[in-house]
């Protein structure tokens, strides 16, 4: 695959490589399944080999992602405002979503911090970062950081590895494995946690 997207990519002209990386780094975030780390990496292996500089490629990285992240967060917001707390859903109750959402007011920020370098929940964390009402200006500075951090190593390991990006496809593929597995299990372990808490009270009752 990064074969592919590196011939494609190094035959366009400089602008539309930046606007390549843009459009991907801001699409991951509405549609997950996208590649938009690699087309990070790739344009970081064109640094040095073309016209493109280290400087605008991390620019429109970034400005992709933080876009991306406050698409989705202004989705999420309006949800929440027009549909989950209207009682349109019926199986969902206000009050099951409050919690959620109070859950997340009290760990949300460490989750954007950590959002770039948790693949797979990207979207998912914009998304609920946007429901819960967080602080806009704390959500656009952390979210900026994270993506900054972030894309400034994909470009990094790219410019470091050239064109043998397959061990960067192969490190990435094994980091994003991992923490998925983790994010699983840590999932899994609440809810477990959360169904234990509830029969218990059940049966103090």
């Amino acid at each position: 695959m990064f074969e592919e997207i590196l011939t494609r990519i190094s035959e366009l002209s400089p602008i539309w490589i930046y606007l390549t990386i843009f459009f991907f780094a801001f699409i991951e975030n509405l549609f997950p399944p996208s590649p938009s780390d690699m087309v990070i990496v790739v344009g970081g292996s064109l640094v040095g080999a073309s016209d493109l500089h280290f400087v605008p490629v991390l620019i429109f990285a970034t400005g992709g992602s933080l876009v991306g992240f406050l698409t989705a967060f202004a989705i999420g917001w309006q949800i929440d405002k027009r549909i989950l707390h209207s009682g349109k859903i019926k199986f969902l109750t206000i009050e099951s979503i409050e919690k959620v959402e109070n859950a997340f007011r009290k760990y949300g920020y460490f989750l954007i911090i950590a959002n770039r370098f948790l693949p797979g929940t990207r979207a998912v964390i914009s998304f609920f970062a946007g429901m819960s009402r967080l602080n806009v200006h704390y959500t656009v500075l952390l979210s900026a950081a994270s993506a900054l951090i972030w894309n400034s190593i994909l470009i990094s390991l790219g410019m470091v590895f050239g064109e043998n990006i397959q061990k960067v496809d192969a490190f990435l593929t094994t980091y994003n494995q991992i923490v998925i597995a983790a994010t699983v299990v840590v999932i899994a372990f609440l809810i477990i946690r959360y169904f234990i808490k509830k029969s218990k009270k059940k049966f103090q009752n």
